[in-house]
């Protein structure tokens, strides 16, 4: 008797643990999660800086779709030839991205909000730059990371990674500003194929100063 008067509620929980119909059709019509190929020159953001060198960048559009789309944006757009490094820290991080140099610039288009991942900032991360009150501010500014630096995990948004050329990016001029602050020559998508510019580069080397070896 016990037995048939429990079969009855065991079988509606097991109904009610099935999907309704309803509910099984939005889950098939959910959005799929964005495809990211690192080898698609679509992804490679390219720098040609004044420091003699070309630096590929893969962008991660999986992790911060906003952010990729903004750059990509700009990039495809000019905006980011002939810009400066106007923030420069010793074993921290070279940022670019403002056209007036003085890191209180943008581009006219709106602030996006936050794309904050668990990803880890290691050496040649690239994230968005933001204020300091309002992390939903970035805008066109970003930063290229020298040394690991894992408090900015989950509090700034990364959206890229240096693939190749890092050795250019440590020739950047320190300073904040630098006295002769390096530049962005030209940036573009590795997907458009621009050629790489002449570019002249600027001996800062003091007489008798020892070459430094660099490893990528």
């Amino acid at each position: 008797m016990r037995l048939k008067s429990i079969f009855p509620l065991l079988l509606t929980l097991l109904a009610a643990m099935n999907l309704s119909p309803a509910m099984a059709q939005e889950s098939e019509a959910a959005e799929p999660a964005v495809q990211f190929d690192p080898n698609d020159p679509e992804n490679h953001l390219v720098l040609d800086l004044s420091t003699g060198g070309r630096v590929t960048i893969v962008l991660y559009p999986h992790i911060a779709p906003n952010h990729v789309e903004r750059i990509k944006t700009l990039t495809r757009q000019g905006f980011y030839d002939g810009i400066v490094f106007h923030r420069v820290i010793e074993g921290f991080m070279a940022q670019t991205g403002d056209p007036t140099g003085t890191g209180q610039g943008g581009s006219e288009l709106p602030d996006l909000e936050a794309e904050f991942t668990r990803h880890v900032h290691v050496r040649g991360t690239v994230s968005m730059a933001r204020t300091a009150t309002d992390e939903n501010s970035g805008n066109s500014q970003f930063f290229i990371v020298f040394q690991p630096r894992f408090t900015l995990d989950n509090n700034y948004s990364l959206f890229g990674r240096v693939k190749s050329g890092m050795q250019y990016v440590d020739a950047i001029q320190r300073g904040e500003p630098p006295k002769t602050p390096d530049r962005i020559v030209q940036a573009s998508i590795a997907a458009d194929n621009k050629p790489a510019p002449a570019i002249e580069v600027v001996d800062r080397s003091l007489p008798g100063d020892d070459e430094l070896s660099i490893i990528d």
